[in-house]
Order: structure tokens, then sequence, then C-alpha cells
């Protein structure tokens, strides 16, 4: 399994979020560099975004989920176009970083 994982969660539905672009980065300095991409399966997650057998340095990291295209795919106006989740790696083990989604808010909790 990947260090990191995902779940989007659409809380108006009920149901997983498919076809969602994940861009992850990772800070340098003052700026973002994407190490990796990946786009939600038909359960709203993504397993493989990073290989398995190298671990991410310790540091900061955002998640940037583009969900514009998901909600006019359900024909759903949105407020958010985007939603990003800053996160620190501390240790070398797994973070699943799950997105409760609507078109009118989100939450996001560290998950197991």
């Amino acid at each position: 399994m990947s260090q990191i994982t995902t779940h989007i969660l659409d809380t108006t539905k009920g149901k997983p979020a498919p076809g969602v672009t994940i861009v992850l980065y990772a800070q340098q300095a003052d700026d973002w560099q994407e190490i990796a991409r990946g786009v939600t399966n038909q359960d709203g997650r993504i397993a493989n975004l990073l290989p398995d057998s190298k671990p991410l340095a310790l540091g900061i990291y955002k998640m940037k989920f583009l969900v514009k295209s998901y909600f006019e795919q359900q024909q759903t106006p949105t407020f958010y176009p985007f939603v990003e989740i800053v996160f620190n790696i501390a240790t070398p083990e797994h973070y699943h970083i799950p997105l409760l989604l609507n078109p009118f808010s989100y939450s996001t909790y560290r998950g197991s």
C-alpha cells in the first residue's frame, strides 16, 4: 500500500466520489513541487498514489483535490473548485487523508 492514501465521500449523496484528480505536492522552501497525481476509483479511493517501496522524506505536504469537474459531471454547482489539505509527515508510517465533501462544505481528518 502507498504511504499516503485517500478516500472522498460525497456527503450529499452518501456515496464515494469517483473520477476526482488529486495532486500531491511537497513543500520546497516557499514553493510546492508536484510529486504524484492520481484519480479516484469507483470507490472514491486512490490506494497507489506513491510507490510502495519509497517512503517520503519528513516534511510538509499538500493534497489538492480538483473537485470542480466532479461536480460539473453531476450537474451540481459548487462553491469550491478545489480543496487543498496541507499536512505534516513526521514519521515514515502510513497516512490516510480522507475528504468528506459536498458542494458547499468539506471536512477532513487523519484516518487510519
